[in-house]
């Protein structure tokens, strides 16, 4: 599992009210200095060197995380003795080094994880990650489900809160629904599951009503940041609708009014290349429209 993937994949925003689920790991930020090792530099070209990351050095939340190519050495392991590192997408071991694979920023989550952050379209399923799916055909023991992964996933009939063989749900194909993914193996078709990890149905099942818009990995994962991004926030704060976020780059919105709906769809949509202050202000311009 990515190990910048949040957990909270829905939530609802009401006037006045705020109803969410915290994300269990929350991206710390640095403030590097240069840093190079002797073994770094001679097994690689220094002009493509990153601050190596010193597991002491504290945390700042003021500094923006280093943006870092694929190539880039981020950490050197032979100064570290009797210390476990756990990397996340986008890195990799090379003899001592950790280097980058993907282009993104560099996160660290205490204690000693890593892994970088990047904003694509092409979703790579993980497992315990909130997705939103739509149903593409139905078998005798499962649905298809397209999740904008390389391939279908798979929904077993029995994968429901008290699922049977005597209540099994039916899913018209184009049916929008909200699943977990259970297993994420290469070379396999996902699975998913509408329950969560104690068998409840939570919050996943069928949208109804509605609007769903597709958005980059990246975006899709400051929706579900914590603290609540600045857009969700704003818009919460003046209008009632309901949001489902999930890691694959869907977003589905319902409001009691259309031009609701179609103001927080044209709002978040926006908002990915904008700073928090952008961010407020887009909002207030876009509901001075509405009154």
């Amino acid at each position: 599992m990515d190990l910048g993937s949040g957990v909270r994949a829905r939530h609802t925003k009401e006037a006045g009210t705020e109803t969410e689920r915290e994300s269990s790991q929350r991206p710390l930020y640095f403030s590097l200095r240069p840093f190079f090792s002797q073994s770094a530099i001679s097994n690689h070209n220094p002009a493509r060197l990153l601050p190596l990351l010193p597991l002491a050095l504290a945390a700042s939340h003021q500094s923006p995380p280093p943006f870092c190519c694929p190539g880039d050495v981020v950490l050197d392991l032979s100064n570290l003795t009797n210390q476990t590192i756990k990397l996340g997408g986008g890195l990799y071991q090379d003899c001592d080094a950790i280097s980058v694979m993907k282009a993104g920023k560099l996160r660290f989550s205490k204690p000693n994880k890593y892994w970088v952050e990047s904003s694509q379209k092409r979703y790579v399923p993980h497992a315990e990650d909130s997705v939103l799916g739509i149903v593409v055909d139905s078998r005798s023991d499962n649905f298809l489900v397209d999740i904008k992964g390389p391939s279908l996933a798979f929904l077993p009939v029995l994968a429901f809160e008290g699922g049977t063989r005597r209540n099994i749900p039916k899913f018209e194909a184009g049916t929008l629904i909200y699943v977990r993914v259970v297993k994420a193996n290469p070379g396999m078709n996902p699975e998913l599951s509408c329950t969560d990890a104690t068998g409840r149905a939570a919050e996943y099942g069928a949208l109804k009503e509605g609007f769903m818009f597709e958005c980059s990995t990246g975006l899709s994962r400051t929706l579900l940041s914590s603290p609540t991004c600045p857009v969700l926030e704003a818009l919460g704060k003046k209008l009632s609708f309901e949001i489902a976020v999930g890691l694959n780059g869907r977003v589905w919105v319902n409001s009691a009014s259309p031009s609701t709906t179609i103001i927080v769809s044209n709002a978040i949509m926006n908002s990915e290349s904008l700073s928090g202050a952008q961010q407020r202000i887009m909002v207030e311009k876009l509901l001075q429209r509405i009154q």
